[in-house]
C-alpha cells in the first residue's frame, strides 16, 4: 500500500538516516507528495514510518506550496540548525526549497533557487519571459570551501532526456532565505570568463527565438548538440540556428577586445548580429554562406570593457551550427 518510491535523497545524523522519496504528477491523487521515513544504522530497518514533508499538486491547497508543489527529485541538506528540502516543482523547470527545524515535518515553502528557463528573474527581462528552453530539473545545493552552489541541469539535443550538468553560486542570507539566481555560463569559475582565446559554444546558457517558449519541443528551436555517441570525447556546439534564433553566453570580462571570430557550418545564407546585452544594440555583424566544415567568419567589434554578455542572432535561411567563438584583440 505504500506510494511508489522515486528519486531518493538521504541525510544521516548519528544512528539515523532520513530517506526522502516521491513522485507526484498532475491528476494522480494516489500520490500525496515527498515522504520521509527514518532508517536505522543498518540502512534497512525502518524505525519511523513515512510521513509527508512536502505536498504534491493534488494536495497543496492552503499549504503555501501552491504553484510550486512537489513533483520529484527529493534532496535534503542541513545548514546550521535548519533543514533545507530541495526539490523539482510542478512547473518542472524549477528547483525550489522548503525549510524546517525538524527533518520529519514542519517544512515551509521558501522559494525558487534556479529555473533552467530563467523564469522568475526580472533583472534584465520580464520575469515570465524564458530565455532557454526549460524542462524537468534535478539537483541540490552544495557547500564548497565556504561558498554555496546550486547544481542543476539544462537540456540538450532538443529532448527532455539529454542533460547538461550546470552550477551557479548562491547565497544563504542571514534569515535563511536563498534568492533565485540567474542561469549563466560561469559555473564554478568564480566570476566572469575571460574574453580571450577560444570557447566552444556548448557553454551557451541562453537559447531562444522570436517566439518565446518555456518548454522545449519540436524542431524549431536552437539546441546544444554533439557529434558522435555517448561517451565520445568531442565538444558540443549550438545547432539548428534557424531564422531569428539567438544563442547567449554570460558573462565575459572584456578587456581590449576589438573583434570576434565565429566558427559556423551548415546550410545558411544571411547575417549574424552581435550584441553584448540582452536585446541591446547591435555592435557588429557579418554575412554567412553555405559551409561544409567549420568556417571562421569575422567581424570587427569594439567591445566595451567590463562584465558583459555575448549574444549572436542569426537572420537568414537554413539551420546552421555555431561551434566556436574566438575573441580578437
Amino acid at each position: 500500500g505504500d506510494e511508489p518510491q522515486f528519486d531518493p535523497g538521504v541525510l544521516t545524523e548519528g544512528d539515523k538516516t532520513y530517506l526522502y522519496t516521491g513522485f507526484c504528477g498532475r491528476g494522480d491523487k494516489s500520490r500525496t507528495g515527498s515522504k520521509c521515513c527514518t532508517l536505522g544504522p543498518d540502512m534497512l530497518t525502518i524505525i519511523e514510518e513515512p510521513v509527508l514533508v512536502v505536498p504534491g499538486c493534488e494536495y497543496c491547497e492552503g499549504t503555501g506550496f501552491e504553484g510550486h508543489a512537489f513533483f520529484e527529485a527529493s534532496s535534503i541538506r542541513k545548514h546550521g540548525d535548519t533543514y533545507y528540502f530541495i526539490y523539482s516543482s510542478t512547473p518542472m523547470h524549477e528547483l525550489c526549497y522548503a525549510t524546517s527545524k525538524n527533518p520529519r515535518g514542519g517544512f515551509k515553502y521558501g522559494g525558487v533557487i534556479v529555473s533552467n528557463a530563467d523564469v522568475g528573474i526580472d533583472t534584465y527581462k520580464p520575469a515570465d519571459l524564458p530565455v532557454c528552453y526549460g524542462a524537468n530539473n534535478h539537483g541540490s545545493i552544495v557547500e564548497i570551501n565556504g561558498q554555496w552552489y546550486i547544481f542543476y541541469h539544462r537540456q540538450t539535443n532538443g529532448t527532455w532526456y539529454s542533460r547538461q550538468g550546470c552550477a551557479e553560486r548562491i547565497q544563504i542570507l542571514e534569515d535563511g532565505s536563498i534568492p533565485q539566481v540567474e542561469i549563466t555560463s560561469c559555473g564554478l569559475n568564480g566570476g566572469p570568463l575571460k574574453a580571450e582565446g577560444t570557447y566552444d559554444t556548448y557553454i551557451a546558457c541562453h537559447l531562444f527565438t522570436d517566439k518565446p517558449s518555456v518548454y522545449l519541443g519540436g524542431d524549431e528551436f536552437p539546441k546544444i548538440m554533439k557529434d558522435g555517441g555517448d561517451g565520445d570525447e568531442v565538444p558540443g556546439y549550438v545547432g539548428n540556428m534557424k531564422n531569428n534564433a539567438t544563442m547567449g553566453i554570460k558573462y565575459f570580462d572584456y578587456q581590449g577586445v576589438k573583434g570576434l571570430r565565429v566558427f559556423m557550418r551548415g546550410y545558411m545564407g544571411g547575417t549574424v548580429e552581435i550584441r553584448n546585452e540582452f536585446q541591446g544594440p547591435v555592435l557588429g555583424e557579418f554575412t554567412v554562406q553555405n559551409e561544409n566544415f567549420d568556417f571562421p567568419f569575422e567581424a570587427k567589434v569594439d567591445f566595451p570593457d567590463g562584465k558583459h554578455c555575448l549574444y549572436l542572432t542569426y537572420k537568414g535561411s537554413g539551420n546552421p551550427s555555431i561551434t566556436k567563438i574566438e575573441f580578437l584583440k
